[in-house]
C-alpha cells in the first residue's frame, strides 16, 4: 500500500469513529456509511458523513457548502445535497487543507464549483506533505480540486440571504484555519479548531500549535454569545458552553504537561504521569487515547520552544 493510500485508510477509519455516530471501526467502507442531515436553520443545514462536518447554505442563488468530506463519500455527499435543493454546488470553502475536509473538490470542481480558502490552504495542497503522527506522505492534489480563490484575512459572502462571514485564523490545528461566522443566523462553522468532546488532532507538521489551538479559541470565544450554535469539524453541534469546556481542558492539560517539561521530564515520563487522566472519561478516543494525546501535546510544546528550565 502506498504512504498516500495509507494515510487515506487511516484517515477514513478516524473519522468513522470520529463522525458517524453508531458506526463500528469495522464498518471501513464508505458504502455502508449514511450522510446525517442536520437541520439548524431555515436553508442551513450539517451534514455528516465521514470526514468533517459540511455545513450548507442553500437558496436560490445556488448552494455554499463548508467542506466536502473524503473523496470516497462524493457521491453521497453530493446526493444529500441535492435532496436539499435543486440548484448546483456553487461555492466550496474549504476550513483548512486536510483530505478529510478536501476530499470531495475535485468531484465538486469537475461539476463547476468554485473553490475558496485561505492562502496556506492552497499552498499545502499544491505541494507534497509529510506527518510525523500518521508516518505518511500526501502527494499534491490535482489541479481541478485546488482553491481557485484564496485570501490572507477575511472574506465575506452574500448569498441565499446570508451574510456569511470567513476568519482566516493565526496558527492552531494548522496554518491555514478559517471559521465561518452565518451573521443572521447565529451560527458559526469553526472547523478542526474545534473538537466536540473529543480531544483534537493538532498537525504540528502543518504549523499548529497546543497553544495556537487555545489562542485561536480566547479569539473566537468574545464573538460568540449563549444562543450561538457551532459546528465544530468533528463532533456533534455546540454551544459556546460546550467550547469554553474545550478550553479548560486544553489550557489544563498545556499547562500541566508545560510544568512537567519545565521539570525535565522525558516524554515517555510525562506519558507515565497520567496528566490528562480527568478527562480521559470523556475525550479520549480511538486515534487520540490518553497516551498519544498526552504525547502529542509534549510535541506540540517541546516543538514550539518549551524546555527544562535550568
Amino acid at each position: 500500500m502506498s504512504s498516500s493510500a495509507s494515510v487515506v485508510r487511516k484517515f477514513i477509519i478516524f473519522c468513522l469513529l470520529a463522525c458517524a455516530p453508531g458506526v463500528q471501526a469495522q464498518m471501513a467502507n464508505p458504502e455502508d456509511v449514511e450522510v446525517k442531515v442536520i437541520p439548524l436553520a431555515p436553508n442551513i443545514d450539517v451534514l455528516m458523513g465521514i470526514g468533517g462536518n459540511i455545513a450548507v447554505s442553500s437558496g436560490s442563488d445556488g448552494v455554499f457548502i463548508i467542506d466536502d468530506d473524503v473523496q470516497p463519500m462524493s457521491a453521497k455527499i453530493g446526493a444529500a445535497v441535492a435532496a436539499l435543493s435543486d440548484q448546483p454546488i456553487r461555492i466550496v470553502f474549504n476550513t483548512h487543507w486536510h483530505f478529510d475536509h478536501t476530499g470531495g473538490n475535485e468531484f465538486v470542481g469537475n461539476a463547476g464549483a468554485t473553490i475558496i480558502a485561505h492562502d496556506n490552504v492552497r499552498a499545502r495542497m499544491s505541494s507534497e506533505q509529510k506527518s510525523a503522527f500518521f508516518e505518511s506522505v500526501t502527494p499534491p492534489s490535482p489541479a481541478i480540486a485546488l482553491p481557485v480563490i484564496t485570501f490572507n484575512d477575511t472574506a465575506t459572502f452574500h448569498l441565499n440571504g446570508n451574510t456569511i462571514r470567513a476568519m482566516h485564523v493565526p496558527p492552531a490545528h494548522t496554518d491555514g484555519d478559517s471559521i465561518l461566522f452565518f451573521e443572521e443566523q447565529n451560527i458559526v462553522h469553526l472547523g478542526d479548531v474545534f473538537f466536540n468532546r473529543m480531544y483534537p488532532f493538532i498537525d504540528i507538521d502543518s504549523g499548529g500549535s497546543v497553544t495556537g489551538m487555545i489562542a485561536a479559541v480566547d479569539l473566537i470565544i468574545p464573538m460568540l454569545n449563549a444562543r450561538t450554535r457551532i459546528i465544530p469539524g468533528h463532533g456533534p453541534v455546540g454551544t459556546l458552553e460546550d467550547l469554553q469546556t474545550y478550553r479548560a481542558m486544553l489550557v489544563t492539560v498545556s499547562a500541566r504537561i508545560r510544568g512537567l517539561i519545565e521539570e525535565g521530564k522525558s516524554r515517555e515520563e510525562v506519558i507515565a504521569l497520567k496528566p490528562t487522566q480527568e478527562f480521559d472519561g470523556v475525550w479520549a478516543w480511538s486515534l487520540l487515547p490518553a497516551e498519544r494525546w498526552a504525547g502529542l501535546v509534549y510535541d506540540s510544546l517541546v516543538a514550539g520552544g518549551i524546555k527544562a528550565s535550568r
